[in-house]
């Protein structure tokens, strides 16, 4: 999975791929529809989603793409839940994704857009296996 070039956007709901950088903002192309529109920065602010990261409970991060990928994995047995789904469920769900997340710091609101934004990457065929995920299962 490659979130380099993936982007979240201040007002606008979904992920966006980064199509060009300009000075004053940003051409970005809508995952769901491939149109390319001009965000200027005036107004929006841009989130790379490389480095975006959930709070665990030692006071660091965990990377976006790990979650991304246990959510992969749990798939199965724990598929995501509804976005829309109860903050208690919601919570419930994320510890069993990411069981030492800190939930004092990751707010019913960022877990419901992780699973969205999971959403949307399966979508679109972008959730793929990260290499050394791939290479340890064909040692296997």
């Amino acid at each position: 999975m490659d979130l380099k070039h993936l982007v979240a956007v201040s007002g606008l709901p979904g992920i966006f791929r980064m199509a060009a950088n300009r000075a004053n903002g940003m051409i970005i192309e809508d995952l769901t529809n491939g149109k390319k529109v001009f965000v200027p920065a005036r107004k929006h602010q841009f989130t790379p989603l490389e480095s975006t990261g959930i709070y665990i409970d030692n006071g660091d991060t965990t990377e976006l793409e790990k979650v991304f990928q246990s959510m992969m994995d749990n798939a199965e047995k724990t598929p995501p839940i509804n976005p829309n789904a109860s903050p208690e469920e919601l919570h419930r769900y994320f510890s069993v994704i990411l069981p030492n997340y800190d939930r004092d710091r990751v707010h019913t609101g960022d877990i419901k857009k992780v699973i969205k934004w999971y959403n949307i990457l399966g979508e679109t065929g972008l959730l793929t296996q990260t290499p050394a995920q791939e290479e340890s299962e064909t040692e296997e």
